[in-house]
């Protein structure tokens, strides 16, 4: 579960490395994102190899996908699924993907979204 004013790492190549929330993208009055919420971040720290040639920069207001809780999530056969830290990947005002890679295991609920493109760009999926 991610809050306002939580830090998140980014597991994309598109050249943050950490990014800080501000809003949730959608619900009336949504105290906490889980996984598969669209949030409103900014990026606070770049990664520091090829700074100059970064996808997005310093200060960039930008849309994430939550793709990784500390919080455990319940699947419908019963397993909850928990990862080590909060992850999300960049996306852009029209909600498609900034980077072009995804580093890292993403669970298989995000099969269910309209994200299924995340899947397959990443390592795997548990």
């Amino acid at each position: 579960m991610i809050q306002i004013g939580a830090f998140i790492k980014v597991i994309d190549n598109s050249g943050a490395k950490l990014v800080y929330c501000i809003r949730f993208r959608s619900g009336f009055q949504k105290r906490r994102a889980t996984i598969g919420d669209i949030i409103v971040v900014v990026v606070k720290f770049l990664r520091a190899k090829r700074r100059a040639y970064t996808k997005v920069k310093q200060g960039a207001i930008v849309h994430a996908l939550v793709v990784q809780t500390k919080r455990g999530l319940k699947s419908f056969t019963g397993d909850q699924i928990s990862f080590l830290e909060n992850a999300v990947i960049l996306l852009n005002r029209s909600n498609k993907l900034i980077g072009t890679r995804v580093f890292g295991v993403l669970p298989k609920q995000l099969r269910f979204t309209r994200f299924m493109r995340v899947l397959s760009l990443s390592v795997g999926s548990c």
